[in-house]
């Protein structure tokens, strides 16, 4: 496979800023404004602004999923606009026309009553359950959370990744996985065979970073 060049961002919380010409634009999730999270409010937006805005990006492919602010991925799909330019991914795979395979999935563990969370009693049985489906010729995970030890330290020092998250890493071992949900934790790393990145765009207070895009070759 010849050289992929992704682009990546999480946690846009309704800033849809420039992206540099790539193969592929990767959104990990927390698209919609943070200012209002009514469900018709979050399509309306998605059908509005935010169509507009992936069809001007200079990106081949863009791949996104949601995350616990896109209530209205959960609790509404039938409001959303079936024919955005983008592949949404909810807990299943593509393969993409470059030739990455890449599996999505906004769910994170418990955290409120925010969309996509994993049931409080379980949170990380639910999730391996789920990540168990996961094929191993996995070359991308687009998750909106970060996996344990990983860009998971919140500011109050607590680290809130998901074990089940870097099992799932251990054992399909792709060659990145992309997700954001703690703003604090932006970062990248490596682990093992994989590049770990939490892409996200907005810090703690949810102003929008002066360079929010991260970039990787595959």
């Amino acid at each position: 496979m010849a050289c992929v060049h992704v682009a990546c961002l999480a946690d846009l919380h309704g800033f849809l800023p420039d992206v540099p010409a790539c193969d592929v634009l990767l959104l990990g999730g927390d698209l919609c404004p943070v200012t209002d999270h009514e469900i018709h409010a979050q399509a309306e937006w998605l059908d509005g602004p935010f169509r507009a805005w992936l069809e001007r990006l200079p990106a081949e492919e863009i791949v996104g999923i949601a995350g616990n602010h896109d209530f209205v991925f959960e609790r509404a799909p039938g409001l959303l606009p079936a024919d955005l330019p983008w592949v949404y991914l909810q807990d299943h795979a593509e393969t993409l026309g470059c030739g990455l395979k890449v599996w999505g999935s906004p769910w994170t563990p418990w955290f409120f009553d925010w969309a996509f969370n994993a049931p409080r009693a379980d949170s990380e049985g639910f999730l391996s359950k789920l990540y168990a489906k996961v094929p191993e010729d996995v070359d991308v995970l687009l998750v909106h959370g970060p996996p344990r030890g990983y860009g998971d330290r919140t500011v109050g020092g607590e680290h809130v990744g998901s074990a089940a998250q870097l099992e799932l890493i251990e054992r399909v071992a792709p060659r990145a996985c992309v997700f954001g949900h703690i703003h604090e934790g932006r970062g990248a790393w490596q682990h093992d065979a994989t590049q770990l990145v939490n892409a996200a765009a907005v810090d703690e207070r949810y102003e929008l970073r002066a360079q929010p895009v991260v970039m990787l070759e595959l």
